[in-house]
């Protein structure tokens, strides 16, 4: 079972002497945190601080915004604070709600605490909803002061909480009478920043004073509810006042593929009906075979990583237990210390079959609590509606995954593709995509071909192994019969390659100078057997086409007259989507209709272009 690590516990600053910037975390793996230079001008001639004399305003790499209108009269704000915030943030923005909270009076505000409503679950989702547009950023909204209702809760710590990403810059809508960048207001809020959280030693604030636009926003409470996005199983209350009931112990599931704002919903309210502990099941193996492009999700210890990082950092008071999910019902199924489970719209049936489960083992059932999706303003064709990973990684094909192959060794006016991907995949399609917008394409059938054919360089070698009942009564190798020999025998197999794998990089050698004597840029080698044969010395770039197992048994079944069992032993003797995937630099995928595949190609090319000269 993994458990999360605690932070440390840190001892509270001063104004004058804020909490220094953790060191290293040894649990987060990756790059630093590392202070961005002020270097960027913010020259938005509507901007307040422009005319306050601070018109250089760096872009930081985080920062911290502390809300304090009250909710319902935030909520229509909230779209024009956000871009606001997000113009002078790049990376992480942690959100702050204290709502009512004056900085303008003359005692120094402390932080209190914020009573758990649905009014509070439903702002959560709304800010998170409407930081979709902002995808540069990674909003987390910290849950320390926002309580549930219990008769168990601890009272709110006085030390200074760890953020992973310390904070360059603190921001609030609180608003001055004049609209100035007032010090003093400003040295309360650093005040108030440093007592809450770790933040920089040249911590910076800005009072944010947004566009609102042309109309009157209130000053007062609308008393206007938001949508509801939470809605417990019966018989829990709902309604916008509502007090949310705290839990000792609850769970949470989902694959948490790149982590976003919709995940980030789910865990939170998770998260605040939790008090002691929450257990956070991750697909992974089996569960993950039926998700889109599964050969693009993050690998598991990749995706705790990130979990772990986001969770510790709004709630680290609770203890998590993060653990790989195998099966759909999980520990929720069976750990009888559990009494909630948080779903969403989509999984909330699967919510259901393990309270069934579980009463079906003596076991009460838990809790649900059922979160309604995020749309997804700015979905294409073929994207799912919501926000989602699925969507995520649909928009990764055709992307650099990873820096092209420095090679010296090959000619410097022309740039090599290696096409590569399962046998029915349509790797064949996607070449002549290339070849359509100026691609030289070698394939590397055809070479086999040349070098099978009677008097070819292969032919004698081939015949001297096999034996000369391979032949057709021309004497022209049947491929077929050959095929059926190797295929599902890994010796055979290999006494072929042995004898075709240097023939065909030979002549594939010669079809390179071919293309560099038409004065071609690019030059594409579509060849199945690209990585198994150790071709990628002779490629810039591996660009791999996937498509899922069963969709491939098909299209091979249909196209060359296969059983299903032959079609799925010649898929048994490749490197799998996944292989393949882990050593590539570009992906794409044939699973649509044409016009989607040929969009994809178009995408990859035109980025291709962009980097060529740097590589060559």
């Amino acid at each position: 079972m993994y458990q999360a690590p605690r932070l440390p516990p840190v001892s509270s600053g001063s104004a004058q002497n804020p909490v220094p910037a953790p060191g290293p975390l040894p649990w987060v793996q990756g790059p630093t945190f590392q202070p961005q230079p002020h270097n960027l001008s913010v020259t938005h001639a509507s901007s307040p601080w422009l005319s306050a004399g601070l018109g250089s305003m760096a872009v930081f790499r985080s920062g911290l915004l502390v809300l304090t209108t009250p909710l319902a009269s935030l909520a229509p704000r909230l779209a024009p604070i956000l871009t606001s915030a997000a113009r002078l943030v790049n990376h992480t923005l942690y959100v702050h709600l204290q709502p009512g909270m004056s900085l303008g009076a003359p005692a120094q505000p402390q932080s209190s605490l914020v009573q758990a409503t649905f009014e509070v679950l439903d702002f959560i989702t709304h800010l998170y909803a409407g930081a979709d547009v902002h995808r540069h950023l990674d909003v987390r909204v910290l849950l320390t002061n926002i309580r549930a209702k219990s008769a168990f809760l601890p009272p709110l710590s006085g030390s200074v909480q760890n953020l992973a990403h310390p904070p360059e810059v603190v921001l609030t809508d609180f608003q001055t009478l004049d609209g100035s960048q007032y010090n003093p207001v400003k040295q309360q809020l650093e005040r108030y920043a440093t007592s809450c959280y770790s933040c920089c030693p040249q911590l910076a604030s800005v009072l944010l004073y947004p566009d609102y636009g042309p109309g009157e926003l209130p000053v007062e409470s609308l008393d206007v509810p938001l949508p509801s996005t939470i809605r417990p199983a019966s018989p829990v209350a709902r309604s916008p006042k509502q007090p949310v009931r705290g839990y000792h112990r609850g769970a949470v599931g989902g694959t948490f593929d790149r982590l976003h704002n919709a995940h980030k919903v789910l865990l939170s309210v998770a998260c605040i009906l939790a008090q002691e502990q929450l257990v956070v099941g991750v697909a992974d193996k089996d569960l993950l075979k039926s998700k889109l492009l599964p050969e693009l999700l993050q690998p598991y210890a990749e995706r705790v990583e990130h979990l772990s990082e986001f969770l510790v950092d709004i709630k680290p008071s609770l203890t998590f237990d993060i653990i790989p999910l195998l099966d759909p019902y999980g520990p929720a199924g069976s750990d009888p210390s559990l009494e909630f489970l948080v779903v969403s719209e989509e999984t909330y049936r699967g919510g259901m079959a393990v309270n069934r489960f579980r009463l079906e083992n003596n076991l009460e059932e838990l809790a649900l609590y059922q979160i309604q999706l995020l749309k997804d303003q700015s979905h294409k064709e073929n994207e799912e509606d919501k926000v989602s990973s699925s969507s995520f990684r649909h928009r990764m094909l055709g992307n650099l995954l990873r820096p092209p192959y420095k090679r010296p060794e090959l000619p410097t006016q022309l740039y090599v593709i290696g096409l590569t991907g399962i046998s029915g995949s349509g790797k064949s399609s996607v070449a002549q995509r290339l070849k359509g917008l100026g691609a030289y394409v070698i394939d590397s059938d055809q070479l086999g071909h040349r070098a099978y054919a009677p008097g070819g360089p292969a032919y004698q070698p081939v015949v001297e192994a096999f034996g000369t009942d391979i032949l057709h009564k021309d004497g022209i190798i049947n491929r077929k019969v050959l095929g059926s020999r190797v295929f599902g025998n890994k010796k055979q197999l290999k006494i072929l390659t042995d004898i075709m794998w240097p023939v065909i990089a030979k002549l594939a050698r010669e079809e390179i100078e071919h293309a560099m004597a038409e004065g071609k840029h690019v030059c594409v080698i579509d060849a199945a057997m690209l990585l198994e044969a150790g071709w990628q010395d002779m490629v810039h770039e591996v660009w791999t086409v996937v498509i899922p197992e069963t969709e491939a048994i098909r299209r091979i079944v249909e196209r060359d007259g296969l059983s299903e069992a032959a079609a799925q032993s010649r898929l048994q003797s490749q490197m799998s989507g996944q292989q393949l995937v882990d050593q590539s630099h570009v992906v794409l995928s044939t699973l649509w209709e044409p016009h989607v595949t040929q969009r994809q190609v178009e995408k990859a090319w035109a980025l291709l272009q962009k980097r060529i000269p740097q590589t060559l």
